[in-house]
């Protein structure tokens, strides 16, 4: 039963456009459709169930892995539908699954609605790139968009170093060697510090969790390579003291210097529910221009909003302002783009001050633009 029903559920998945699958005991499989929870009409499952499907995808490693520490993760092909990263873990002794579904096809940078400066920003010779947002934000589409750029109009030698690998990525203008964690190498500080002595341009680092993995990819960009990384954070500003944290009190300084000198963008993300259905992204961008690398250098973060405010002709734009956009065209209910707001307040009171046909100055000065 495991392999019929496991492939009719990412049947499902895959003519649904549904962004994940969950199977655990107790309920019907569900897919995350749209962002909301949408339980499938089919029977409750059992332990059985569920352990027969798990066996029916999941690698003889991982499952050891499972055994021995509760989880495991890995990534496989359904055929040219798409790929599928899977999470397996232990819920009350019983085994749970997630699917989240990977698309076959790459999105373009219109239609993400990725802010214009990202094309600059790519095909700069070298630097840090950080793309930013909880999980499930997009992170990965948009970087793999932006790899799939330079793939098509760049001569490039890419590194991808994943865990697991997400999208594939076939051989263009450039030719592109995708490492797994756990598979090809043991884990991200290694795989960089291999990685620079394989002749590389870019170099994508999956995640970048930990004091060695920042580090090592802070060294890759300053040495000259262009490096893209991810984190879990929410901004600009919060992005760049999250990187500073990692580091030991008496590192923070050199790593300042560092990250000023490394850094050239930021992208942060979140998704929201467009109307009547589907997905849209609202991003905060950051570009470093030399006075936001001083900001960095003097533990001046606290002023980045301000400067992202001014930078409009640099390309940037704070998350709020970006959430307010999607309000104003009728993408996004208030409400959804207020739970995502960093200043709720202060978003709140533009609005309501729209709903009555009061404008900031700056608005009307974009409208005439636009």
């Amino acid at each position: 039963m495991g392999t019929l029903l496991i492939d009719k559920l990412l049947q499902t998945v895959c003519t649904q456009r549904a962004s994940d699958l969950h199977l655990t005991v107790g309920s019907p499989p569900m897919l995350r459709l749209h962002g909301h929870m949408r339980p499938l009409a089919t029977k409750v499952l059992e332990s059985s169930d569920t352990t027969a499907l798990m066996k029916s995808i999941t690698p003889e490693r991982c499952q050891q892995e499972l055994q021995e520490v509760g989880g495991t993760d890995f990534g496989f092909a359904f055929g040219d539908m798409g790929r599928f990263r899977v999470a397996v873990f232990k819920q009350r002794g019983n085994v749970g699954l997630v699917l989240r579904r990977i698309p076959n096809e790459f999105l373009t940078f219109q239609q993400l609605g990725l802010p214009s400066v990202v094309e600059q920003l790519i095909q700069r010779p070298r630097g840090l790139i950080l793309v930013t947002g909880p999980t499930g934000s997009g992170k990965t589409t948009s970087l793999a968009s932006m790899i799939n750029w330079i793939n098509d109009n760049m001569d490039r030698h890419i590194i991808t170093i994943e865990d697991p690998i997400e999208y594939y990525h076939k051989h263009k203008k450039s030719l592109i060697n995708q490492r797994e964690i756990g598979i090809d190498v043991p884990d991200f500080p290694e795989a960089i510090r291999r990685a620079l002595r394989m002749d590389p341009d870019c170099i994508l680092v999956g995640e970048m969790r930990d004091l060695a993995t920042i580090s090592a990819a802070i060294t890759a960009a300053e040495t000259g390579h262009i490096v893209f990384g991810t984190l879990h954070t929410n901004s600009a500003e919060g992005t760049v003291n999250r990187i500073i944290d990692v580091f030991p009190k008496d590192q923070q300084d050199q790593i300042r210097t560092q990250l000023s000198v490394a850094i050239i963008g930021i992208l942060a993300q979140s998704l929201l529910p467009r109307k009547p259905k589907g997905l849209v992204a609202a991003y905060e961008m950051l570009v470093v221009t030399p006075a936001i690398s001083n900001l960095i250098r003097e533990n001046k973060t606290y002023r980045i909003d301000s400067s992202i405010q001014t930078g409009r002709k640099h390309g940037m734009i704070l998350m709020d302002d970006s959430l307010y956009n999607l309000w104003r065209q009728g993408i996004v209910e208030d409400h959804e783009v207020l739970l995502k707001a960093r200043k709720r307040d202060e978003l709140f009171d533009r609005i309501e001050k729209a709903k009555l046909g009061i404008v900031e100055d700056d608005e009307e000065e974009e409208e005439e633009d636009n």
